[in-house]
């Protein structure tokens, strides 16, 4: 296994043999997509992975990540959202992040998947951040995916409330959405869009450097940049999440994951994760204290280090590589 210390890599570029492209949904969608293939003239490929980014998100922030599983002889893919990143926005403000319905996306990863699957070696392993994650076991719940193992980092199984029950946070923004405000911001940015700020910070790394990566991007790619999200989106969230706690269906979901969180994530609720692991029969879960901020894959390298060899030992267990030729 590569020493992932030792490993170089600048993530303010695009890789050279990576290819930006479009894929276009099935209702005629345009979604901006990166294929990270392994080399025609290396050895059969390790698998595939399907990396869905986080809310506000856009596939630049995880280069780093991308370059790690490529080089453990992954075939990588990522695909910004509908409405976020390089793939158009679904409300009339570009720095407000709307959708009319979580189910859209559910739709949209379903269609995805099915395509990508169909065209990339396996075994086909699925990872989620954040809002990706709570998509992904959503689709996975649903029957309407299925992929030979999942790795979900800090998955948004519920918004973390601030002490705020969730149905009265659901009610206020459902009362917004109905006095017309549904795509209208849903809190105020807390910084200048181009400058880093300490406390937004906190919240996602203890990592600077990768912190500052994101404004690289919004200055170089302005079109990735997304700000809060609309009142329809907080309120949608709600409705979505609440279907994940559902212990029948997570008790029957049979599919290998692996959960990587914090106990003290103020993003998303740490609770809700645990018990959804406990119920789920091959779920494993790595926790992380205080040393990790939301966004583990971007967190300082003990960290990282640690999740992406915890990644790549369940891997190996779960999803061996596939020596039919």
């Amino acid at each position: 296994m590569t020493d992932l210390k030792d490993v170089r890599f600048d993530r303010r570029s695009v890789p050279a043999d990576a290819k930006e492209e479009s894929w276009t949904g099935p209702d005629g969608w345009e979604f901006r997509r990166l294929e990270w293939q392994q080399d025609d003239r290396q050895p059969r490929s390790r698998g595939s992975v399907l990396f869905m980014t986080g809310r506000a998100d856009f596939y630049e922030k995880y280069l780093e990540t991308f370059h790690d599983f490529h080089e453990h002889g992954w075939n990588v893919t990522s695909v910004d959202w509908r409405g976020q990143g390089g793939s158009g926005r679904c409300g009339p403000h570009p720095h407000v992040g709307h959708i009319d319905d979580f189910a859209t996306w559910v739709s949209d990863l379903e269609a995805l998947f099915n395509e990508w699957r169909a065209s990339h070696p396996g075994p086909h392993v699925l990872l989620g951040h954040s809002m990706g994650g709570h998509i992904v076991l959503r689709a996975m719940t649903e029957q309407r995916i299925r992929p030979d193992a999942v790795i979900l980092s800090a998955p948004m199984l519920a918004p973390a409330g601030g002490g705020m029950p969730e149905w009265t946070a659901q009610l206020a923004a459902k009362i917004m959405c109905l006095i017309g405000r549904d795509k209208r911001r849903a809190w105020k940015p807390i910084e200048n869009p181009l400058e880093p700020y300490v406390p937004r910070q906190a919240l996602l790394t203890h990592d600077a450097d990768r912190y500052a990566d994101e404004f690289f991007w919004f200055r170089e790619r302005p079109f990735v940049r997304l700000g809060p999200a609309s009142w329809r989106w907080v309120e949608r969230a709600y409705s979505s999440t609440r279907l994940l706690h559902n212990r029948k269906r997570l008790m029957q979901m049979d599919i290998p994951l692996l959960v990587l969180a914090t106990s003290t994530d103020e993003l998303v609720d740490h609770p809700t994760i645990e018990r959804a692991v406990h119920l789920m029969p091959r779920a494993e879960l790595k926790l992380y204290g205080a040393e990790s901020a939301h966004e583990i894959f971007r967190e300082v390298d003990e960290v990282r280090n640690d999740a992406l060899a915890s990644c790549f030992s369940f891997l190996d267990r779960v999803a061996p590589k596939n020596e039919a030729i």
